[in-house]
């Protein structure tokens, strides 16, 4: 075989200035490149050798070099892109952006209105972000140990002054989107938001405004965040919904609300990680909600962070542990009074508790009580909420395979089929598809055969990506 001709290469100046500036040997690199591969379903084997190839100006092929960025992204605390480190190919593919909690407000804002930029006008090149399990308690920690910041005005800036009355249109259009949402689904939403937050209010954000506006305008921005990546999980795309999460934590802590920070914890990030099979990642999250927000947090969201908690236990099969902070979340509520609950938290009410504690006896294989409590949540949630109507319809049908009951399962699976046919929901086809996997061993029967011409009848089974135009 002829030998491959040598090529002139420069040094990687850039390259070597970041890892200086990281303060990481070459061996700590490559170590953490070879993690960050893993956790994409790469088998990367790097040492310090390699890290001196490419400081000589060789570039690593294919998803490596963004890799190689995240690591130092992860290491500096703020986006690095493929550009900087000097291996851009063509186009700069910022791997990192939105996975790190900045420490000062301008960084933050430059951080988030990179994300929300990037996923309106780019979306190619976020659509395929994987989720990083290291990315996942990092913030949190960020989070448990950082102080009020001392001022979020920005007087006497160009653009648009902010007031009130944009504060209260920005609360307005995100609590009118979550109601589209439950009805019709993230595919068909999440478009509408994210253009939202990079038309109006990036803008509105970069303008002017005073303290006590800007800590409410922050706020505004970490609940309509928090609901984009939201959105994300609800088109198949946990990569880029935990970028999202963690961008609308930092904006809690620059508005000073210490318990919604608690609440994007428990709800979004500690899900995510349950989703993801990562349980004392779920656990830990949850606890620092709790922690982060003691003698603060409302009693309806003393309840989550309780039954968030619970979750990650479920999944690592500890039933004791799991019923234990269940009977807690279970007191907490049952003490909530609406009165005393705040906007972002109104929603978890006895209906979703019941829900949480369902995926819970799912997760322990106690397929009896996963029945009851889904139960309870049916009969609890208003018929608007029809995405999660049809997820406990659904937890509740591959409760009953378990049980041995496929005729009543599949009912109970053809009424979510009916709700699932008028959204568009990667969350409501990942329960059907665990449904359809439980009802497997039983499929040469009538019920069984019976619902399988339902699905493949069904528009549901588009997929969701095609649907959603993403």
């Amino acid at each position: 075989m002829a030998a491959r001709p040598l090529v002139a290469r420069q040094i990687n100046q850039q390259l070597r200035s970041l890892i200086q500036e990281a303060a990481v040997s070459n061996s700590g690199l490559a170590r953490q490149v070879n993690v960050l591969g893993q956790e994409q379903g790469l088998d990367l084997r790097y040492d310090k050798t390699s890290v001196s190839r490419w400081l000589r100006g060789q570039r690593p092929r294919g998803r490596v070099p963004a890799i190689i960025a995240e690591a130092l992204s992860s290491k500096l605390g703020r986006t690095v892109s493929t550009e900087e480190i000097g291996m851009a190919n063509g186009n700069s593919v910022t791997c990192g952006v939105g996975l790190h909690f900045a420490a000062g407000v301008e960084d933050a804002l430059a951080q988030v209105r990179e994300l929300w930029h990037m996923d309106a006008e780019s979306r190619d090149a976020l659509s395929g972000a994987t989720m990083g399990t290291s990315a996942l308690v990092e913030p949190s920690r960020d989070w448990l140990i950082s102080t009020v910041d001392p001022e979020v005005a920005r007087e006497r800036r160009l653009g648009p002054r902010a007031g009130t009355t944009e504060v209260e249109l920005v609360r307005a259009t995100t609590e009118a989107l979550v109601e589209l949402d439950h009805r019709i689904g993230g595919g068909y939403v999440r478009p509408v938001v994210v253009s939202c937050l990079n038309s109006v209010l990036s803008g509105l954000m970069t303008g002017s405004y005073g303290e006590t506006t800007g800590r409410q305008l922050f706020a505004a921005a970490a609940r309509l965040t928090e609901f984009a990546g939201y959105t994300a999980l609800d088109t198949g795309q946990p990569g880029l919904a935990q970028r999202y999460y963690i961008q609308a934590l930092r904006l809690a802590q620059a508005a000073d609300d210490r318990c919604y920070g608690g609440y994007v914890l428990a709800s979004g990030l500690s899900h995510l990680a349950v989703d993801a099979g990562c349980a004392r990642e779920a656990v830990q999250l949850a606890r620092a909600a709790q922690e982060g927000t003691r003698g603060q947090a409302p009693l309806a969201a003393q309840a989550l962070f309780y039954v968030a908690e619970a979750r990650g236990y479920a999944l690592l099969g500890d039933a004791r542990m799991c019923g234990m902070l269940g009977d807690k979340a279970l007191e907490a509520m049952t003490h909530a009074a609406p009165g005393d609950t705040p906007e972002w938290i109104a929603h978890f009410d006895r209906a979703y508790l019941a829900d949480e504690l369902a995926h819970c006896y799912r997760d322990l294989q106690q397929p009896r009580q996963a029945a009851r409590r889904a139960t309870e949540a049916l009969a609890r949630h208003p018929r608007t909420r029809v995405r999660r109507r049809a997820i406990d319809l659904l937890l509740l049908a591959s409760a009953l395979v378990q049980a041995g009951d496929v005729e009543e399962a599949c009912r109970a699976g053809e009424q979510a089929l009916a709700l699932l046919g008028r959204m568009r929901s990667a969350l409501g086809e990942r329960y059907l598809e665990s449904f359809r996997a439980e009802l497997r061993p039983y499929r040469d029967t009538e019920p069984a055969c019976a619902f399988d011409a339902l699905v493949q009848e069904s528009e549901t089974r588009v997929p969701l990506q095609r649907a959603s135009g993403r």
